[in-house]
């Protein structure tokens, strides 16, 4: 579990499926928090990106491969590394694992690739020097 950055989700009743397992869209919902929490943790606001640059990070592609089951009520670590960074866009590899006191269960794991887009025109833009240079930082 070799990481950049890790956040800790629980698992609740409204992620699962009639079978008390993660429904595996709601993986993407938590990749998509941890992501945004890295951002935080760079010193990042998303709301002064857009205010400010015009700017803002719109996800891609994704492609999740699923590995074991989450279940109701477990505890989640969610991984994010900077895979690739581009001038307007950024790879990440996620992962969710379950950790059992000395044991880990890998989940989960992903690629999202998001781009920075104008806030006006939706169109491809580069990422702000100061964003670019914090994530350089970071990742």
């Amino acid at each position: 579990m070799n990481a950049d950055f890790t956040w800790t989700v629980r698992v609740y009743y409204e992620d699962t499926d009639t079978g008390g397992v993660v429904f595996y869209a709601n993986y993407l919902k938590f990749f998509e928090r941890a992501r945004t929490e890295w951002l935080r943790a760079a010193g990042i606001n998303q709301g002064l990106l857009a205010e400010k640059h015009h700017s803002m990070f719109v996800v891609k592609s994704t492609a999740v491969d699923y590995h074991a089951p989450a279940k109701l009520d477990d505890e989640l670590k969610l991984t994010v590394v900077v895979e690739r960074l581009g001038r307007a866009s950024v790879q990440f590899v996620q992962e969710a694992w379950r950790v059992d006191g000395t044991q880990r269960h890998l989940l989960s794991s992903g690629r999202i690739r998001v781009g920075c887009v104008d806030t006006r025109t939706f169109r491809p833009s580069p990422i702000p020097d100061e964003v670019l240079a914090r994530i350089k930082k970071t990742g």
